[in-house]
């Protein structure tokens, strides 16, 4: 059990960033209390709910601190599950369940934060004194690991809450070095022509780049670096395929270990794991070698650099075949007028799920067709992995953390079936 009180966080990114920075460095240093960033944008419910499964000892806001009173005996917080008496340096808890479903969190401790931290700042080259950019949410993993590289690197980032050519000038004018982007964020800013090559480097993660993104990002003179990772993790642990110090990574097929090549879930260990979930009565973290399993399937090879080929539960049974996502998409995402492409399956009677590309084609005049998308799968994958469906759109939803929203994708791709 942490000895500390938990503080709920509650402020805006651009007014209230530098109180967010002040609050989580005295949670790292241990002179202040463990923090639970939170969306300020929570509907009244859904902020209720949390606040509720959390039990923080106060909530802050831009008007200040209100203590809630005691939540547990001797105004402790909830116990961790999974985590041992060493827990007292808890520093930061992140919900992560999103808008709707029981809420649920992650516990770091201020060790795991510095340790990414530490790790992230070597692996790029950065230097003492070096900015960040801090363009995604703190309430998020990757937003608030650029705030903790940042008071690592003793330089206050410039917070902001977007991403558009203004604000990559500003950065830059700023003498901000580094960013962390999601996909969806890096392809805007190059369609929109923003000066990305006055970065040292771009970290990128939340989701698989599209085919094409990093070739274009490199075009433009980014230099940009993949990152994959979880809240777990605190946040990316793995850059270009390569873990960062410390870290060590298992792929296991059907509870054995994986030859190199072969597709498993991926485990990992190292000194950047969580400490436990949050509240009471979560799963436990690790098993009992210190092992986090993910529900992300992937493959080492046999230089051990790891490819993730998409998450368990998205994987799609049509016809008794299992496809993965992930690799459809890489093919998809190749062929001649796909500017961005998700993967679902939607339910079906005869199949029990149908293979649906969502597409957003790079002409929204002229978009490919299925057949040529089925052409092009077959060039590559099974004749079961290529779409039978297909859904064109503007734009791919995705989620705060910038993962596609792969829930109201399919929704759209029933409604698409329905009609």
């Amino acid at each position: 059990m942490t000895s500390r009180p938990l503080h709920a966080v509650l402020l805006p990114p651009v007014a209230g960033g530098g109180r967010l920075l002040a609050a989580l460095a005295a949670a790292l240093e241990g002179t202040g209390p463990a923090i639970l960033p939170l969306d300020p944008g929570l509907p009244a419910a859904r902020l209720r709910a949390v606040l509720d499964a959390f039990a923080p000892a106060a909530v802050e806001t831009p008007d200040g601190i209100r203590h809630l009173g005691a939540r547990e005996p001797g105004g402790q917080p909830p116990a961790l599950a999974g985590g041992q008496a060493s827990d007292a340096g808890i520093a930061v808890v992140i919900a992560t369940s999103g808008s709707t479903g029981p809420p649920k969190g992650v516990a770091l401790s201020a060790a795991a934060l510095r340790a990414s931290a530490a790790s992230s700042l070597t692996r790029i080259g950065a230097r003492p004194g070096q900015r960040w950019l801090c363009c995604l949410p703190g309430f998020h993993v990757a937003g608030l690991q650029v705030l903790v590289r940042s008071l690592l690197a003793g330089a206050d980032p410039l917070i902001t809450d977007r991403a558009d050519p203004a604000t990559i000038t500003a950065a830059a004018g700023a003498g901000c070095a580094f960013v962390s982007l999601v996909p969806t964020q890096l392809r805007r800013l190059l369609d929109a022509g923003a000066p990305l090559a006055g970065f040292d480097t771009i970290l990128l993660g939340g989701a698989a780049p599209p085919a094409g993104l990093l070739a274009d990002a490199r075009e433009a003179g980014a230099r940009v670096v993949t990152t994959y990772g979880m809240s777990e993790t605190c946040g990316g642990c793995v850059y270009d395929g390569r873990p960062l110090e410390g870290v060590r990574l298992r792929i296991t097929a059907a509870d054995q270990p994986a030859p190199p090549g072969t597709a498993g879930r991926i485990g990992i260990t190292g000194p950047v794991l969580l400490s436990g979930y949050w509240p009471r009565g979560s799963r436990a973290a690790t098993d009992r070698d210190g092992w986090f399993w993910t529900s992300d399937l992937g493959s080492l090879d046999s230089d051990g650099r790891l490819t993730v080929r998409g998450r368990a539960d998205d994987v799609i049974n049509t016809g008794g075949e299992k496809v993965i996502p992930g690799e459809v998409e890489a093919v998809l995402g190749t062929i001649r007028g796909v500017r961005d492409v998700v993967v679902i399956g939607v339910p079906d009677s005869e199949w029990g799920e149908v293979v649906t590309a969502v597409v957003v084609p790079a002409d929204p005049a002229a978009p490919p067709d299925l057949a040529a998308l089925r052409a092009g799968a077959r060039d590559s994958l099974p004749g079961y992995a290529a779409p039978r469906r297909m859904l064109v759109m503007a734009d791919i939803p995705v989620l705060p953390s910038g993962k596609p929203d792969r829930l109201a994708l399919r929704r759209a791709g029933q409604r698409q079936r329905e009609n």
